[in-house]
């Protein structure tokens, strides 16, 4: 971000970095660079978090946590690195700042994107996610920047709970570039990262990139996240101390890390995060029941463990679900009767295999 060619206009309108002019695309137009990161099979980059407290926290116009899209930026430095800008930000924040900034091997998350920025100027920083990108000086690089940035975007999308819509040719939508937050909404003059992917696209691939095209990838990235965007169920939540074992049908359900239906972040989780075995003891700590009747346990892998790791399934996951104490009570009960019995040694066994035998029923 040319930090300096900013002009301060308001608290919340002020513009960010761009440069260069826009160029208009079918949004089916056939891709170069697309088509280079599927057959390379280029995975995107994991975020990283790296949160400055330094950054004003101003909520949306909608509220904390309630973006309404997100917008693409370029930085117009051919010369500077993704820890440069970072830095360059952080000094000079006062002028503007974004959420993020991405380049072909990193997604760097900065700042809080629960509250706003200052980086398109009025009306647009209280409506948007906005995150940086690099210039970058190779082939692989652009591409690998390219999947970064639109799976982030997706990523943004899927995790405020807004479906993809293409803002850039009509102002109305989620996924906007900032030259088309300055056309439509206004704040800024800026037209990034049009100009940025025309030459990089053309140098790289012989074909300009757009951000049609762009749109392209934030589609097929949030579409392979399976996101259901229901309407959220509400749930009723009761703190529990009961136990189960994992039913022989658990393979039919899943396991989530948030109950399903009722949090815009819930997604499912691997099995083999609980090591699952049919008959296997989980605690469950806390009992959910949706508006829609359906129930589901919260549950952990240790009676007494400190990880605060928990793991949702739905209710039918388990079976012989009782309470903890009753459980630690009956057990008791049988070693004390053993314990004070009369019988010969042969007796004892055999009620100590009884016990053993209707325990394991019990799970």
């Amino acid at each position: 971000m040319k930090m300096h060619k900013i002009i301060l206009t308001a608290l919340v309108t002020l513009g960010a970095a761009g440069v260069l002019g826009a160029s208009t695309t079918t949004a089916s137009a056939s891709s170069k660079v697309n088509d280079y990161i599927s057959s390379q099979k280029i995975t995107p980059a994991s975020i990283t978090k790296s949160i400055w407290s330094g950054f004003p926290k101003y909520k949306y116009r909608n509220g904390k946590g309630k973006p309404e899209g997100v917008v693409i930026h370029e930085t117009a430095n051919a010369s500077s690195t993704i820890y440069n800008e970072i830095a360059y930000m952080k000094r000079n924040y006062n002028n503007a700042f974004v959420h993020s900034f991405v380049d072909g091997s990193r997604i760097i998350n900065i700042a809080n994107t629960d509250y706003l920025a200052w980086g398109v100027g009025s009306p647009g920083n209280a409506r948007f996610v906005q995150f940086e990108q690099v210039e970058v000086h190779s082939k692989s690089a652009f591409a690998h920047e390219i999947a970064n940035a639109s799976w982030y975007t997706a990523y943004l999308l899927n995790e405020y709970g807004l479906k993809p819509n293409d803002a850039v040719y009509d102002g109305k939508g989620t996924v906007w570039s900032h030259g088309a937050v300055a056309k439509y909404l206004g704040g800024s003059t800026h037209t990034d990262p049009v100009g940025y992917y025309a030459s990089a696209g053309s140098k790289y691939f012989s074909q300009k990139y757009t951000m049609a095209m762009f749109y392209q990838m934030v589609t097929k990235y949030y579409n392979a996240m399976n996101v259901n965007h229901t309407k959220l169920m509400s749930a009723t939540y009761t703190s529990a101390n009961k136990q189960a074992t994992l039913s022989s049908t658990y393979k039919k359900y899943y396991l989530y890390n948030h109950v399903k239906g009722s949090n815009k972040n819930a997604k499912k989780q691997s099995w083999s995060k609980i090591s699952p075995k049919v008959g296997k003891t989980y605690y469950i700590d806390m009992v959910a029941k949706k508006s829609n009747g359906s129930v589901w346990y919260r549950i952990k892998t240790s009676k007494n463990t400190t990880s605060k790791t928990r793991y949702w399934v739905y209710s039918k996951t388990l079976s012989g679900v009782k309470d903890v104490t009753t459980a630690t009570t009956t057990s008791a009960s049988v070693s004390s009767s053993s314990a004070s019995s009369a019988s010969s040694s042969s007796t004892s066994a055999s009620e100590s295999s009884t016990a053993t035998s209707s325990a394991s029923s019990s799970n």
